[in-house]
C-alpha cells in the first residue's frame, strides 16, 4: 500500500493527553481512540454487571451453595466450550478483518473492504459449522470426559449451537473497528450478548429449567448478536462504492488467518486450561465438583480486570494497522506508550479492590462457600496484574503481521499452562491450577514484549509510569483501612464501603500526584471549560 501523504501530527510527550491532540489525521485519529474507550468503559460496566449477573442468577437458581456452584461449573463448560470452539474456528478472520479494513479504508480503498469481509465471513462460518456439528454428535463423550453431573450431555449441545453464530459475530464486528467504530461492539459484544442471555434464559427457566435449557440461551444471545452485528456492518460499508477484490485475496486471507486459527483457540484456551485439567481430577475425586464451580467464579473474576484491556486493545488494533502500514513507527510509539500507562492507571483500583476484599466479592456467587476460593483468586490476579501491564502487546504483533510468531507464543504457553497445571492441580487443587496460569501469563507477556520490541521497535514503559505508585499506595492504605473497620459487617457493607470511598481516594491521589504538569493543565482546562458553560 501506498504510504499516506496527511501531515503528521507534532512529536509530544508519550505520556501526556496533549500527545493525543495533534492536528489533522493526528488529532482525528487520537480523538477516535479517546472516544472509542470512554465508549468501552461504559460497555464494560454493563458487560461486568450482565456476566456477573448472569452466573449469580445460574448458581443461585439451582440451589446456591454447593448445588449452585456445580450447576455454574457445568454452565461455565459449556459456554466456555463455544466460546473457545469459536475462537479457534472463526480462523483469524476476525483480526483479519480488523487489519485488512483499516489498511485499505486508509489507502482509500475502502470499497475493497467490503468483498474481503464477504470472503473472511465465509470462511469463518464455513469451519465453524464443521466443528459445530461434530461438537453435537461428540457432545456425549465430550461432557462425560469433563463433568459427573447429570445435565452435562445437554449443556454441551447447547454449546455446538452457538459456535457457529459466536465466530461470525467477531468477524462482523471486526470489520466495524478497522473502519474505527466502536459502538457495534459496544452494542452487540459489551452490552447485547450479555443482557440478552439472561432475558432468554429467564424466559427459557419458564419452559425447562435445566442446565441444558441455560446453555441454549446463551446460544440464542450469540444469534441475535450475529444477526445485529451483520447490520450495523452493511449499514456503515454502504458508504464505500464496490470495487473489485484481487482473485488471490482468499488464498491472502488464509494465509494470515492459518496461524490466527490456532493462535486464537489457545487465547482462549489458555485462561481456562487449567480450569479444565482441574475438571478432569473431578473423577478422580482430587478436586468435588462444588470446588471446580469456585474455581470457575475465580477465573472470571480474575477476568474482569482485563477487560478494559482487551477494550482498548480493540480501539487501538486498527491504528496499529494503518500506522505500521504507512510506516509511522514513532507516532505508534508514542500512542502505545500513552495508552498503555492509562490503561494501568483505570486498572489499579480495580485490581486492589480484588485483593483487598476478595471474599466479599466471591459470595455474590451464592454464599461463604465461594470464599475458600480467596487463595486461588489471589494467585489469578498476580497473572491478570502483569498482563495489564504490557499493555496491547499481543495486538500490536497481529496488527504487524506477525501472527506466526503470536502463534509461537501461545503454544509454548499453552503447553507451560498443561503441564504446570497436571503438576500442581493434584498437588495443591485450585490453588494449583491458579498458580500455573499466573507463571504462565507472566512468561508469555515477558515474550511478547521482547517480539514486539524486535520486530516493531516500540515498547509500553516510559519514566512516567512511576507517577503511578503514589495513588496506588495512598488507595490500597485506605482500603486497607476501611475493610478493617467493615470487616465484620454484611458483606454486601463491606464491599460496597471498601470500593466506594477507595474509588474516591484513588481519583484525588490520582489527579494531585499521578498526573504529569501536560495532564493536569489539560484536567484544568477541562474543569474551566465545563464550568463556564
Amino acid at each position: 500500500m501506498s504510504p499516506s501523504h496527511d501531515s503528521r501530527p507534532p512529536a509530544a510527550d508519550g505520556s501526556s493527553l496533549g500527545a493525543f491532540l495533534g492536528t489533522g489525521e493526528g488529532a482525528r485519529d487520537h480523538l477516535t481512540l479517546l472516544s472509542g474507550t470512554a465508549q468501552n468503559i461504559v460497555g464494560l460496566v454493563v458487560f461486568v454487571l450482565g456476566t456477573f449477573t448472569a452466573n449469580v442468577l445460574v448458581s443461585r437458581a439451582f440451589g446456591g451453595g454447593t448445588a449452585g456452584a456445580t450447576a455454574l461449573g457445568v454452565v461455565t463448560l459449556g459456554s466456555q466450550f463455544a466460546f473457545i470452539a469459536a475462537a479457534g474456528t472463526r480462523f483469524g478472520m476476525d483480526m483479519a478483518s480488523v487489519r485488512r479494513v483499516a489498511i485499505e479504508v486508509g489507502a482509500g480503498h475502502g470499497g475493497r473492504s467490503r468483498g474481503i469481509v464477504v470472503r473472511a465471513v465465509a470462511i469463518a462460518g464455513c469451519v465453524s459449522a464443521v466443528v459445530a456439528v461434530l461438537s453435537f454428535a461428540l457432545a456425549k463423550p465430550l461432557a462425560d470426559r469433563l463433568s459427573d453431573v447429570g445435565g452435562a450431555v445437554d449443556a454441551m449441545r447447547a454449546a455446538a449451537v452457538a459456535v457457529t453464530f459466536v465466530a461470525v459475530t467477531y468477524v462482523y464486528l471486526g470489520a466495524s473497528r478497522g473502519l474505527k467504530i466502536m459502538r457495534h461492539t459496544l452494542y452487540v459484544q459489551w452490552v447485547g450478548q450479555p443482557l440478552v442471555w439472561i432475558a432468554l434464559m429467564l424466559l427459557g427457566w419458564q419452559v425447562s429449567k435445566t442446565l441444558g435449557m441455560t446453555v441454549l440461551a446463551y446460544g440464542g444471545s450469540w444469534i441475535l448478536s450475529a444477526a445485529l452485528a451483520w447490520v450495523l456492518w452493511e449499514r456503515e460499508a454502504r458508504r464505500f462504492a464496490p470495487e473489485p477484490v484481487d482473485t488471490h485475496e482468499v488464498r491472502e486471507l488464509v494465509r494470515y488467518g492459518a496461524p490466527r486459527a490456532p493462535a486464537a483457540l489457545l487465547s482462549q484456551a489458555l485462561f481456562w486450561v487449567d480450569y479444565f485439567v482441574a475438571s478432569a481430577y473431578v473423577s478422580r475425586g482430587d478436586i468435588t465438583s462444588a470446588e471446580l464451580g469456585v474455581y470457575s467464579a475465580c477465573v472470571r473474576v480474575a477476568l474482569a480486570l482485563v477487560l478494559f484491556l482487551t477494550a482498548v486493545s480493540y480501539v487501538f488494533s486498527p491504528f496499529v494497522a494503518d500506522l505500521h502500514a504507512r510506516g509511522e513507527l514513532e507516532r505508534l510509539d508514542r500512542l502505545f506508550k500513552a495508552i498503555t500507562r492509562w490503561t494501568v492507571a483505570g486498572t489499579i483500583p480495580l485490581l486492589l479492590l480484588m485483593l483487598i476484599v476478595p471474599g466479599p466479592i466471591l459470595q455474590i456467587f451464592g454464599g461463604k462457600e465461594f470464599t475458600q476460593g480467596v487463595t486461588a483468586l489471589r494467585i489469578l490476579l498476580v497473572g491478570q496484574a502483569v498482563n495489564v501491564s504490557v499493555g496491547a502487546a499481543g495486538f500490536v504483533l497481529i496488527m504487524a503481521g506477525r501472527t506466526g510468531w503470536d502463534l509461537v507464543v501461545y503454544a509454548l504457553s499453552f503447553l507451560l499452562d498443561l503441564v504446570l497445571s497436571v503438576v500442581l492441580v493434584s498437588a495443591f487443587g485450585i490453588e494449583g491450577a491458579a498458580a500455573s496460569q499466573a507463571i504462565t501469563i507472566i512468561c508469555s507477556n515477558a515474550l511478547r514484549l521482547y517480539l514486539v520490541y524486535r520486530f516493531v521497535r516500540i515498547h509500553p514503559y516510559d519514566r512516567h509510569y512511576a507517577r503511578l505508585l503514589v495513588p496506588a499506595a495512598i488507595t490500597a492504605a485506605v482500603m486497607l483501612g476501611v475493610h478493617a473497620v467493615l470487616g465484620g459487617s454484611a458483606w454486601p457493607v463491606d464491599l460496597l464501603g471498601t470500593a466506594a470511598i477507595g474509588g474516591v481516594a484513588y481519583l484525588v491521589a490520582l489527579v494531585v500526584l499521578g498526573l504529569t504538569p501536560t495532564e493536569r493543565a489539560t484536567v484544568r482546562r477541562v474543569l474551566r471549560r465545563e464550568s463556564v458553560a
